[in-house]
């Protein structure tokens, strides 16, 4: 008679044990959301930050919302093995799919607008890896931290006259970005833009030696200066067209280069650039070789998450990753679930 007096307290301690775990999961989960801390940031906060005073384009992109998808290869020479295991640097011919596309929320602003350009880019092996990453032509990042990054974004919707100044004074290292872009010199295509990952990583030899590095795709074509006005009078939709033009002609080319780190070097800051004469490693050559509308493109439902890496390479100290991979999915979850609005605008209108 003691087994069928033992079932229910089997069953109670089962129900109390599924409980606990429901618990704990929705106290996680309210943590992630920050309903336990209204001032933590989140996901949700920091998209919703990146919106224009209209509210955001439904059906697009929270950020760099302008933009046109490319498919191409990624030819490795072999010599990015010395640090990284990753597939990707094995001698050969990689796919790769990217979209060129300006730093805004706004996808039908001129071009001679925005002066952040960026390359969204996927390279995957034949043997299933898959290296994402987000770039952009600035030389560093405005500020060091994701907080400051949204204070950032709250400080430019302000209507307070003097509130860039007050945050350019409690955050001092926004001055060598905004001397970046206040320079009138910029290029006149996308093809002529460096992309830099600004994010260290860690890379990881086949000895399991850890290699802290940043990379960039330096362009090939030499770059034509202008100014933003000159720009201007070219069209608003000037750097998709020319880009098209290009590559119709042949092949646009990047060095992909990755610079290492020197003992020492902080690797949690991407507003601080690295001193020069860091050793560098030229790994291979992107080639862009076919442009596609982005409407019904490839990379329309590609998220360039900078922490999808393969194996040999990982996230570092760098708190922006992981901040741009949850603000990047929400982004991503966000416009899917609107995909009946896209990209239904007036530029798309038949």
């Amino acid at each position: 008679m003691p087994q069928p007096a033992s079932r229910p307290r089997s069953t109670l301690a089962s129900l109390a044990l599924i409980g606990a775990v429901c618990v704990a999961a929705t106290g996680a989960l309210a943590y992630t959301a920050g309903w336990l801390s209204p001032d933590r940031l989140t996901p949700t906060k920091l998209v919703d930050a990146l919106a224009p005073p209209t509210g955001p384009v439904r059906g697009h992109r929270r950020n760099h919302a302008k933009g046109i998808c490319f498919t191409g290869e990624f030819q490795s020479n072999g010599a990015g093995a010395a640090i990284s295991r990753a597939q990707a640097f094995e001698a050969g011919q990689h796919p790769v799919l990217g979209r060129f596309n300006l730093g805004t929320p706004e996808p039908l602003v001129a071009d001679a607008s925005v002066r952040v350009r960026g390359m969204g880019l996927e390279i995957a092996t034949q043997r299933g890896a898959v290296w994402r990453a987000a770039l952009i032509n600035a030389p560093v990042f405005p500020v060091s931290t994701p907080e400051a990054f949204y204070a950032l974004l709250q400080t430019s919707a302000s209507k307070e006259p003097n509130a860039m100044a007050g945050f350019a004074a409690a955050h001092p290292e926004i001055a060598t970005f905004g001397a970046w872009a206040k320079s009138p010199d910029w290029t006149a295509s996308y093809a002529e833009e460096p992309y830099n990952s600004l994010n260290a990583f860690l890379f990881v030899d086949g000895a399991g030696t850890e290699h802290a590095a940043r990379w960039s795709l330096r362009p090939e074509a030499p770059p034509e200066r202008i100014t933003p006005e000159e720009l201007g009078r070219r069209g608003d939709d000037v750097l998709e067209r020319e880009i098209t033009q290009r590559v119709a002609a042949a092949p646009a080319r990047w060095t992909l280069v990755l610079t290492l780190a020197d003992p020492g070097d902080q690797t949690a800051d991407p507003s601080r650039a690295w001193p020069e004469g860091r050793r560098s490693i030229e790994a291979g050559t992107l080639l862009v070789q076919r442009i596609e509308a982005e409407a019904d493109g490839p990379c329309r439902a590609i998220n360039f998450d900078p922490t999808i890496l393969p194996d040999g390479i990982r996230v570092s100290d760098d708190p922006f990753p992981a901040a741009r991979s949850a603000a990047y999915a929400k982004s991503y979850d966000l416009r899917t679930a609107e995909s009946a609005d896209y990209p239904h605008h007036p530029k798309a209108a038949p």
